[in-house]
């Protein structure tokens, strides 16, 4: 599944759901869509435990009986952890996740001095990069960035993930001299502005 583009998995939750005959509130005009939204996309390639998805229903159902419906018709790599009722005057989803966590899993290092790599990344002022033909400061997209000490060759990332401020885990380890094709990138954790609504 981390191989699934954003379009895709939403598409790929859309006919879930309607295995799982859930009554799916529907958008209005000429082309009707499922009234869903999933947090902000997953990097492909990317493998993640803490994925949210809001949807809508026509009608009310208990949570446990949503997420005994939905279980049933998962396609295999996909799991869920819970449901619960939110109040429809919540911000939307989009607009609630303010940073991104991530795992990753490193290669053997050869000669890079990755802590030296960090602590570089780090003090900079500013590191300037292009994307799609834009420039932007990566430094300020990273907000934490260490070596896991219980753990050989890992590390964690805290990331901005904003509108028009988002940071990618790959261009942080491009930027401390790694291959991210090399590591294996998890996401771990999304955090909200409003945590008790999330």
């Amino acid at each position: 599944m981390r191989f699934t583009g954003h379009l895709d998995l939403q598409r790929t939750w859309e006919r879930t759901f309607r295995r799982a005959g859930l009554p799916l509130a529907y958008s209005q005009g000429y082309n009707p869509r499922p009234k869903l939204q999933l947090s902000p996309a997953l990097p492909l390639g990317c493998t993640s435990e803490c994925e949210m998805i809001d949807i809508w229903l026509k009608i009310t159902l208990e949570p446990e009986e949503i997420h005994d419906r939905i279980v049933e018709a998962l396609p295999p790599g996909l799991t869920i952890s819970g449901v619960s009722e939110i109040p429809a005057s919540d911000p939307a989803l989009q607009n609630q996740v303010t940073s991104v966590e991530y795992h990753v899993s490193l290669p053997e290092l050869q000669d890079l001095d990755l802590q030296q790599a960090i602590e570089a990344l780090l003090t900079a002022r500013e590191i300037q990069r292009i994307r799609r033909g834009k420039g932007y400061d990566l430094r300020s997209l990273v907000e934490t960035l260490e070596l896991i000490p219980q753990e050989a060759g890992a590390l964690v990332m805290t990331l901005a993930s904003r509108e028009g401020a988002t940071g990618r885990p790959e261009e942080v380890l491009l930027e401390l001299g790694l291959d991210p094709a090399d590591c294996l990138i998890h996401r771990s954790r999304l955090l909200v502005a409003n945590p008790e609504s999330a």
